[in-house]
């Protein structure tokens, strides 16, 4: 049985055990209260007998650990399993975060304890460097770098919160580097041309036709015009008012003539809350992201010639982006450069896109609505070479009710 003993010029007591291999050994316990002392030596010898008898694996040694440190603080050691533990933060975020955010992390959570495998049940403490490397790695090697980064950023900040809660000791996301990305990684979208984009009128189908002139009119990215329902779009005004996901922007986006003359042969049926794009809204709430509109564009970019395919592994479960120059964010630039090639100025540009810029503050700076009115009657009208197809679900002459 452990014992203890006191040096004459030291207030800590001295454990003293057998260790696993039989020698008698002493170790100071840092304690003052020999009750407490008493106890940790225990735990100590106990350890040993468990080496000793081939048993210390991982989970006996943490619950010595746990044991001891009871021992000393008074307190239970907060533990939890990275599984627990990354999926209560997930869900936590939800009420501190824009659905956009909220979702990229829970997506995050996801896909790193997928890639933890089994791991992922055991405690949070536990997760290391190599862990986190190669869920970094694996991002990268079927997306980009820009993503792979991103991934690390928002694991930084899951296993941050572990760190602060108490139940890591580190933070090993954080101990990780950010890829260095190549020329070609930073590689820019870049505007489509007139021909491209008739190309892409041409072919759209369904809601398809409606969304990109909606992003070319607008500048908006395909999530929030998703979330797009009927009580937006003010017909008497002829204006577009909806708050952004990602950055909780108010806009309100005058419509050009010829989103209006689209939007008068839109079906509206007799509910505002309904949305104006039923398919990509479903399509939006049921992967609760955007990514599935933006694989559908794709397809439609590379039905067209303006867009390599995706590489898909095993079945089609792991796709491998190629890095292409065009997609819907394309459409962001297009409006843009439409704007500017009709004259308009670069501040008022850019506040009917709802870029954030150091010439545009919501807070210092405000955009005259004629400004904004003016500029959107300049652009060009795109539309009136591209009818709708014969399947398309907003027919010709099904007029909607003005809406204030």
């Amino acid at each position: 049985m452990a014992s203890l003993r006191k040096l004459p010029n030291s207030r800590f007591w001295i454990a003293c055990f057998t260790r696993a291999d039989g020698r008698q050994t002493q170790r100071s316990t840092k304690q003052t209260d020999r009750r407490r002392a008493q106890a940790l030596a225990e735990q100590f010898e106990k350890a040993e007998k468990l080496a000793s008898e081939g048993r210390l694996g991982e989970e006996q040694a943490r619950r010595v650990i746990a044991d001891s440190y009871e021992i000393v603080s008074g307190e239970r050691m907060l533990s939890s399993s990275a599984r627990d533990y990354l999926t209560r933060w997930a869900q936590s975020r939800k009420a501190d975060t824009a659905p956009a955010t909220h979702t990229a992390y829970a997506q995050v959570a996801r896909e790193f304890l997928q890639s933890l495998g089994a791991r992922a049940d055991r405690d949070i403490s536990q997760v290391s460097k190599r862990d986190v490397s190669r869920y970094r790695d694996s991002v990268l090697a079927r997306t980009s770098v820009a993503s792979a980064n991103k991934a690390l950023k928002y694991l930084r900040v899951a296993l941050g919160a572990a760190y602060k809660d108490g139940v890591a000791q580190t933070n090993p996301a954080a101990l990780i580097d950010t890829l260095r990305r190549t020329v070609a990684d930073r590689q820019k979208r870049r505007a489509f041309t007139r021909d491209e984009l008739r190309m892409i009128l041409d072919a759209a189908r369904g809601e398809w036709r409606a969304l990109v002139a909606f992003g070319l009119y607008t500048g908006q990215r395909i999530g929030d015009l998703a979330r797009l329902t009927w009580q937006n779009v003010d017909t008497t005004r002829n204006e577009l008012r909806f708050v952004t996901a990602k950055t909780g922007r108010q806009m309100i986006i005058p419509l050009a003539p010829p989103l209006v003359a689209l939007i008068e042969n839109m079906d509206a049926g007799d509910d505002p809350a309904a949305p104006l794009f039923p398919q990509a809204n479903a399509d939006l709430r049921k992967a609760k992201s955007s990514a599935p509109l933006s694989k559908q564009f794709h397809a439609l970019l590379v039905s067209v010639g303006l867009a390599k395919p995706w590489e898909t592994k095993d079945g089609g479960r792991h796709v491998k982006h190629v890095l292409n120059d065009v997609s819907f964010h394309s459409l962001r630039h297009t409006a843009t450069s439409l704007l500017k090639n009709a004259g308009v100025s670069h501040v008022v540009a850019q506040d009917i896109i709802g870029h954030d810029s150091d010439a545009v503050s919501r807070n210092y700076t405000h955009i005259d609505e004629d400004a904004k009115r003016n500029a959107v009657a300049a652009l060009p009208d795109l539309l009136a070479a591209t009818p709708p197809d014969a399947g398309q679900s907003t027919p010709a002459g099904a007029k909607r009710a003005g809406r204030g």
